[in-house]
């Protein structure tokens, strides 16, 4: 009785299969922008960006306030999401270096190897080595082995210029469209395809990150840039107030407004097919930009909230109260996560915390610090509900760094200085918060095997001796068919090596 119950069961559902009925599992749609700070959404409190269909979908959703990147970085972000792991033992430590491969233990290998239809459109930056290049069906696509179609990592937006390579990653092709509009039609493409059985779906947006041109590379479509008014736009308060930071605040707010454009469109195509309460979508952006702050011109790789704090929205109508989290969630606990709520087993690998259960249940405690740390600028902190907290571990000698200790060692309190705008590092009466954070600090970096080395030391070891003098060239001189790969897990090279632990004294 009870087989010929789920006979007659399964014939009803392939009968309202006809009319795209949600599959049992739930779908997952998983949405990352690039360089996005938390603080550039009008759900986050901004009224200047323009981003009604974002502040809409963080109404249905869980909106988290405290999600951090790590390692605020784009190819250390991609590889702690993909793998689960520090990138010490996933390999993509900086920008450009492999993430080494996953053998069944990385998120699109679990999902796919689970049932799921992959898809995945737009920037990878995990391939190592030269960015103009397709990435080849195999175990360099982590998993992605359904639909893939990206432009690996590039910096051409515009209809003219924008690109991807095809599905055998040999061909490059045109977009013909401002870059987020073209790839959110191509992922809609995908939800019709494939609407009838479940799928995850992954699409990364390379806006709202500068690109080459003038004003500091932070242009849009006129249409977008019409939008705003540079002389009226709120300016972080640790900023220069002057026409080229209004004029950049323009161009990123207007690049803001085309990814929301373009997110509106995915979720019409999901309402379309009558997806909405069974699809898990998530929103995030891999790390914040400082949009000049500090007098700081590389965007990122700093310890501050516009560097490290990013959006984090999840939706998922049959199982999520909407509200707001102040649960602490960090770029290594993204995996992890999204595998438990999906009920999925999640690899022993993994290095991060399984937040499921804790946002099922709309908690926010258990977790009292997240790691941050940067391998090239070589500097290592926490973050917690109260306070940012970085400490440079260079030496005299090191080159390139711009101030050295001094532009990394900060202590921020955010409830008293809420835009982070008072380092309180030296000041006496932070010397015992200090002096805790510090232990923090260090008790994560033994966590993950972090000795503190130099980035150059750690290319030294693990990059392959081919590619080790093109990686260590600034990017711009960085010119042929080099391949940025590995020989292996950078953390049992540091281990092999005994290396003295470059950890400051309190």
């Amino acid at each position: 009785m009870l087989l010929f119950a789920m006979k007659v069961a399964g014939g009803l559902l392939m009968a309202a299969s006809f009319i795209t009925a949600a599959p049992v599992r739930p779908n997952v749609i998983f949405i990352i922008d690039d360089q996005h700070s938390a603080d550039m959404l009008g759900c986050y409190g901004n009224k200047d960006v323009k981003t009604p269909n974002l502040d809409r979908f963080a109404g249905e959703a869980v909106r988290f306030e405290h999600c951090i990147s790590n390692s605020p970085l784009c190819t250390p972000y991609r590889a702690m999401l993909m793998s689960g792991q520090h990138p010490l033992h996933c390999g993509a430590f900086d920008n450009d270096i492999e993430l080494l491969p996953g053998h069944g233990k990385y998120l699109g290998e679990v999902l796919r190897d689970s049932g799921y239809h992959m898809g995945y459109y737009g920037k990878w930056h995990l391939y190592g080595g030269n960015r103009n290049r397709g990435i080849p069906p195999g175990p360099y696509r982590y998993g992605f082995d359904n639909e893939f179609l990206s432009n690996n990592c590039t910096l051409t937006f515009d209809a003219a210029n924008a690109h991807y390579w095809d599905q055998d990653g040999k061909t490059r092709k045109r977009y013909g469209d401002w870059e987020p509009y073209a790839q959110a039609r191509q992922a809609m493409e995908f939800i019709d395809r494939h609407a009838q059985e479940s799928f995850a779906l992954f699409i990364s947006w390379h806006p709202p990150h500068n690109w080459p041109g003038a004003n500091g590379g932070y242009n849009a479509p006129s249409d977008l840039m019409a939008l705003y008014d540079p002389a009226s736009l709120t300016l972080r308060p640790t900023v220069a107030d002057n026409a080229l930071t209004r004029r950049i605040y323009q161009g990123h707010m207007a690049m803001i407004t085309s990814i929301d454009r373009s997110f509106g469109m995915l979720m019409s195509k999901l309402d379309e097919h009558g997806l909405k309460d069974n699809t898990i979508v998530v929103f995030t952006a891999d790390h914040g930009d400082l949009l000049r702050s500090y007098n700081w011109q590389m965007n990122k790789r700093r310890a501050e909230s516009g560097s490290t704090r990013v959006p984090l929205i999840i939706r998922w109508p049959a199982r999520l109260k909407p509200g707001v989290s102040e649960l602490l969630v960090g770029s290594l606990d993204l995996m992890p996560t999204l595998l438990g709520m999906l009920d999925l087993k999640i690899p022993e690998t993994c290095q991060g915390r399984n937040a499921s259960e804790a946002i099922f249940a709309g908690k926010d405690d258990g977790v009292d610090a997240l790691p941050l740390f940067e391998i090239r600028m070589n500097w290592r902190g926490v973050y917690t509900r109260q306070y940012t907290y970085s400490e440079s571990l260079h030496e005299p000698t090191d080159s390139n760094i711009p101030d050295g200790r001094r532009t990394f060692d900060v202590l921020y309190d955010r409830q008293a200085d809420p835009w982070e705008t008072h380092n309180i590092f030296d000041s006496p009466d932070a010397a015992q918060v200090r002096s805790q954070l510090h232990k923090k600090t260090h008790e994560l970096m033994r966590r993950f095997g972090d000795t503190g080395e130099a980035r150059n030391k750690i290319v030294e070891l693990s990059l392959r001796e081919e590619d080790i003098a093109t990686m260590n060239l600034p990017l711009g001189k960085r010119k042929g068919e080099w391949e940025g790969r590995l020989k292996g897990r950078p953390i049992d090279f540091l281990a092999a090596e005994e290396s003295t632990p470059r950890l400051k004294a309190n």
